[in-house]
């Protein structure tokens, strides 16, 4: 069966992508394909035809079926097991920085890397994913027994972009049945440990209102810049929580992350916005969060004329490692690696898996310090691991664990 939504039917492209190869020569071909946010279309291309390839092998087509929404690929199994997993990652890249496309290897201190504009975030993720999705299509092939759960694989468009722009926020809009699932893995860098959840965002203006006057006569007016500095003062002795959250520890923040203020180099400024990001643990709503941060500058409405304003927010993810299939998969990840999971400090999509009430972790390759760096890499080691670990957790070695026993 297959499926396409928002675009007309595409023949095959003339490159292809080898799923059935080795998962690191198949990373490298992913990076060689440029995709900065916008210009996914080519790769989406290449992905939707090798998942076609998959579904269209003997035995293949009864259990798969591929949909399209825009430049959104997804790909699921329909055996009717009674759990479903998901796998997710963005296909598209931060813009170019230089010779990080074409792919290169080198090692460096010993460590063999895959050098290239996305090999961090998160196309090392998106190989693992369909290196994984070729093998899981080989067991149905063969012994469909070993695969205990459905699984559906998402690659999708605009992550590094305006979230308006989000081709996942799009799907669940839109799709939200495409994204349907027990838990969720998204392929994000996590040098090949499980990450758990996510914090939430809140982004607040501070906005302080003064009166202009020539800065020769200063004391004619209020300068609005001025009135800041109890903001900052807050700001600057504000001691951060750090929540423990089902079992993992998520540190919390709250900063100035930007002011502004004044119109020229002899004008007393009459208006200064202290921008301030909220960083607050996924058992918290955002609208708890915005309570929080209203709380710390209480009173300063009363002593400098202090407006909060809230201007975006996003809610978190609680871990999700409750739920038997991520118990499953932990496992799996710490018999390879020994490592134990830990928060997710930064947001990411899996707050809008949980928004849909999928519990999901992150898990990739890859240093996240390393995503948008100039010279971006990741460990081909940690592709091979990553991808080992997922398909023990997707095709257990034992028969006893597969669905229909």
């Amino acid at each position: 069966m297959s499926s396409t939504t928002g675009r007309n039917p595409q023949p095959a492209p003339e490159r292809s992508l080898d799923l059935a190869g080795d998962v690191v020569d198949l990373a490298a071909a992913v990076c060689d394909v440029e995709s900065v946010s916008g210009r996914e279309g080519p790769l989406a291309d290449l992905v939707e035809d090798a998942l076609r390839r998959l579904g269209a092998r003997e035995g293949g087509a009864a259990h798969y079926e591929v949909l399209r929404d825009g430049d959104a690929v997804v790909a699921r199994t329909r055996l009717g097991r009674a759990e479903r997993v998901v796998v997710a990652g963005h296909l598209d890249t931060v813009p170019l920085a230089g010779d990080d496309v074409p792919s290169r290897r080198e090692v460096v201190d010993g460590v063999d890397r895959l050098v290239a504009r996305g090999s961090t975030d998160m196309k090392g993720g998106v190989a693992m994913a369909l290196s994984a999705a070729a093998a899981v299509a080989d067991a149905l092939a063969t012994e469909p027994r070993r695969v205990p759960r459905d699984v559906t694989w998402v690659f999708y468009d605009h992550e590094e972009v305006d979230s308006a722009l989000n081709g996942l926020g799009r799907l669940a809009r839109r799709r939200p049945d495409w994204l349907a699932g027990d838990v969720a893995v998204l392929g994000e860098p996590t040098n090949a440990s499980i990450e758990g959840g996510c914090n939430g965002t809140l982004r607040a203006e501070v906005r302080l209102t003064g009166r202009a006057a020539h800065s020769a006569r200063s004391w004619v007016g209020l300068n609005a810049v001025h009135l800041a500095a109890p903001v900052l003062a807050r700001l600057a002795a504000y001691e951060a929580r750090s929540v423990e959250v089902d079992g993992l520890v998520y540190r919390e923040g709250l900063n100035a992350v930007g002011i502004s203020g004044g119109v020229a180099g002899n004008v007393i400024p009459d208006a200064c916005t202290v921008t301030v990001n909220h960083r607050f643990a996924p058992c918290f709503t955002p609208a708890q969060a915005e309570e929080h941060v209203r709380g710390v500058f209480a009173g300063l409405e009363e002593e400098v004329g202090a407006e909060v304003v809230v201007v975006d927010a996003a809610p978190g993810a609680r871990p999700g490692l409750d739920h038997p299939a991520a118990r499953d998969f932990v496992r799996q990840v710490l018999a390879r690696s020994g490592r134990q999971p830990v928060a997710k400090l930064g947001w990411t999509d899996v707050a809008r898996f949980s928004e849909l009430g999928v519990p999901a972790v992150n898990f990739g390759p890859g240093d996240p310090l390393l995503a948008h760096t100039a010279g971006e890499w990741c460990p081909v080691e940690e592709v091979r691991e990553c991808r080992e670990a997922l398909l023990a957790w997707l095709l257990p070695t034992t028969t006893s664990a597969a669905a229909g026993r």
